[in-house]
């Protein structure tokens, strides 16, 4: 039996064709906000006595769906997924370009099928130009958008900020596209493609750093801005503990709080915004900072406006008292994970189901589909399905 999802995309059904990176977050969007996903996985290897249905998934990542195993290789496989198209909502996939369409199921066909259908595309190069069908990963879609310039200490390789940009902002973006194509498709009655490429996302939240080189207020050169690590009010401190603290007193009344606290009068010191003052600002903080710890900083600045913050390790961030107060992160099904997110007042999200194991529900959704179990297990006789 299905599970009731609640949330305000109860109703709404998504075909997920099984991928790693910004697809499968933007999916797990979707479903903390309600939808019904089935994620069609590729069978696992068959020997004499071994299962189809590998054991339940400990990722949180695939949190929120039914999970079947379909080999696209073979036709009724195809006819299995376009069945699934023919009542969606959205299908999405994270194929190479053409690859879809080499198999049966691209947009063309699809769209065909189902004029309603939102088809996204979750890529890293996108559907066109000279890079679109080549391999890449998060570190490489962030170099050519030119944002992984941007990260790191100044004078020292960039950092790649782990895959928080690339793969999950592109979850993100993609996500946005889908809910922008589904409101406009309450309008017109038509589904439409959407082209996720994570390149084109990085680009987009470059944009500050475009704006502001057009002002003349950002340097090619790393570390000598204002949100970078240049300016010594914007950046993270060591402290006596060898553990860190980040400041971010942009504004003149955090960071005359921010001098209070460390014991600094602004009197004698240069002007907030003199960047030549900048580097010797710096290294005058740098020792401050080192002469606590990094929780009596936390007290020194406890209830103060300085925009100072302790840098925690991701378990001292779930048991941080804000996020306990909010419920930032939950435990469900025996793990720590983080809570959906946006809140909505109204339909807020919820975790209603939990990871499967691969093919766990190919029975349920093949029966949804009106195939007998005859049928059912043929399909199963001849690999089409597991």
């Amino acid at each position: 039996m299905g599970v009731a999802m609640m949330g305000p995309l109860a109703g709404l059904r998504v075909v997920e064709m099984a991928g790693l990176g910004p697809g499968t977050f933007a999916v797990t969007l979707l479903a903390d906000m309600g939808a019904d996903v089935v994620r069609v996985e590729r069978p696992p290897t068959r020997t004499a006595g071994e299962s189809p249905v590998t054991p339940p998934a400990q990722s949180v990542q695939l949190r929120g769906r039914r999970s079947i195993c379909i080999d696209l290789k073979q036709p009724e496989g195809v006819e299995l997924v376009l069945k699934l198209v023919d009542g969606a909502d959205v299908l999405l996939e994270g194929f190479r370009p053409g690859v879809a369409e080499r198999a049966g199921i691209g947009p063309e066909v699809c769209l065909e099928r189902n004029p309603g259908l939102v088809y996204a595309r979750a890529t890293g190069w996108g559907q066109e130009g000279p890079l679109a069908t080549a391999a890449g990963h998060d570190i490489t879609y962030l170099a050519l958008s030119g944002a992984l310039h941007t990260i790191g200490p100044a004078g020292q390789a960039p950092v790649p900020p782990v895959n928080y940009l690339g793969d999950y902002g592109g979850g993100m973006h993609l996500a946005f596209g889908i809910t922008s194509a589904l409101l406009e498709r309450e309008r017109s009655g038509r589904g439409q493609c959407v082209d996720g490429a994570i390149l084109d996302q990085l680009s987009l939240v470059t944009m500050r750093v475009h704006a502001d080189a057009a002002l003349g207020a950002w340097g090619e050169d790393r570390g000598e801005n204002l949100l970078d690590g240049g300016a010594h009010f914007y950046g993270v401190y060591v402290t006596a503990d060898d553990r860190y603290v980040a400041v971010g007193a942009i504004e003149p009344k955090f960071y005359e709080a921010l001098l209070d606290g460390l014991g600094l009068d602004g009197a004698e010191l240069p002007d907030q915004m003199d960047r030549s003052s900048w580097p010797t600002m710096r290294k005058l903080f740098a020792e401050r900072f080192r002469a606590r710890t990094r929780d009596e900083w936390v007290d020194t600045f406890a209830g103060v406006d300085a925009c100072v913050a302790p840098v925690l390790t991701p378990a001292e961030a779930v048991a941080h008292d804000h996020n306990q107060a909010r419920g930032t992160f939950t435990t469900a099904w025996g793990v720590v994970q983080p809570a959906p997110s946006p809140r909505l007042s109204r339909t807020p999200g919820g975790l209603d189901r939990p990871p499967g194991g691969k093919g766990e529900h190919t029975d349920e959704i093949l029966t949804g589909l009106g195939l007998a179990p005859a049928e059912i297990a043929a399909l199963r006789d001849r690999y089409a399905v597991a």
